[in-house]
């Protein structure tokens, strides 16, 4: 499926994927909630509204035929380019991409309560991100806190979620410090994500600024990060990490280099935290001699293949994953059918990988 997102003028204008999800299932990208039909998933679509979009987008996906139909919009949000459910369903979270809110530097978070029976969202209320342009948000596993990643503010953020679903004032920030040799995207620290891993025990955060992958312990009691040992591990300079996927297993973490076009795996010791490359492959065919950005990383369903977005060339590159090493093997490339591609997803049953590109080729 290929839906066609809004003209936008700058690098950061897409529309971008938030989440799906089906009943009794979570995985760790993903975010889910039930819809009547026992074949049919809701779809969640966040977007920058600067351009023509009004906000969040809702959809029915069909999982027999893979047909998306748009059933309603929540209008009245500003840029909430990515989205995440509550392990409960029942509410959803929205970065507001802006780089002032309530007088002070610094984006938002809305929280939205979710109606059960239709899918439709009531905004609930809003807390600052303390951090410019915030561009990822995640929940932790118990549904107590949202874990913010903040791209223009280079830091990240922990906010309490209350037994209403609202947030909360900030119970933790950690601000980087960092740059690295790309003077144009890397004169500063960037925050491009943070994700907890399978155990709610720790999360890992890309700085695409430094060429950084931050390690935390995460307290799920106090909603603080605490530096892991070691508290990061360094990529190759000028790599520019974006995002990561976790294997399914746990023990192993995959992680977009947007930059450069690679996509290193490393091997996680589970208990404490720390990562250790196993190899770095480039995600372009050999004869590709074109510009080309890393945008998106998922890790399928039954854990056998890694997938991953290249704006510029265009295409999904597919790898195989051994399940004993974390070895990645490439299997080649299939086109987008469109140019810009940003970001996508797999549905939870292995059968449909769908994405959203600024627009088709003939």
């Amino acid at each position: 499926m290929i839906p066609k997102a809004d003209n936008a003028s700058s690098r950061r204008e897409f529309i971008k994927f938030a989440g799906l999800s089906a009943l009794g299932l979570t995985v760790s990208e993903l975010s889910f909630a039930c819809v009547s039909g026992a074949n049919e998933l809701l779809v969640y679509v966040g977007t920058y509204t600067t351009g023509k979009s009004e906000g969040i987008y809702l959809y029915h996906l069909n999982l027999a035929s893979g047909e998306l139909k748009r059933v309603a919009t929540t209008k009245g949000v500003t840029n909430p380019s990515f989205l995440t459910l509550a392990p409960n369903r029942r509410y959803l979270y929205a970065v507001n991409e802006v780089e002032d809110f309530a007088g002070r530097k610094s984006g938002a978070v809305s929280a939205f309560a979710v109606d059960q029976r239709t899918g439709n969202l009531r905004l609930l209320n809003q807390q600052a991100s303390l951090g410019a342009n915030p561009c990822y948000v995640d929940v932790d596993a118990s549904g107590r806190f949202v874990l913010i990643a903040n791209y223009s503010g280079g830091n990240v953020t922990v906010l309490p979620i209350q037994r209403d679903g609202s947030l909360g004032e900030a119970t933790d920030m950690k601000q980087y410090q960092g740059s690295s040799i790309n003077r144009d995207r890397q004169e500063a620290s960037h925050a491009h994500c943070i994700v907890l891993d399978p155990t709610n025990q720790f999360a890992y955060s890309c700085d695409l600024g430094a060429d950084k992958i931050m390690i935390f312990r995460f307290d799920a009691r106090s909603g603080k990060l605490l530096a892991g040992t070691p508290p990061w591990v360094q990529v190759k300079p000028g790599s520019g990490p974006r995002h990561l996927a976790f294997h399914s297993s746990g023990k192993f973490v995959f992680i977009l280099n947007e930059l450069h076009s690679m996509v290193t795996a490393f091997e996680r010791n589970p208990e404490k935290g720390s990562l250790k490359e196993l190899q770095t492959l480039t995600s372009l065919p050999k004869d590709f001699t074109g510009t080309n950005t890393g945008a998106d990383i998922h890790v399928s369903p039954n854990g056998r293949f890694l997938l991953l977005f290249e704006p510029g060339h265009d295409s999904i590159a597919i790898f195989k994953i051994d399940p004993h090493s974390g070895a990645l093997t490439a299997l080649g490339h299939e086109s987008t059918r469109g140019m810009t591609p940003r970001n996508f997803a797999i549905d939870p049953t292995g059968a449909f990988c769908w994405w959203l590109i600024k627009s088709p080729t003939a």
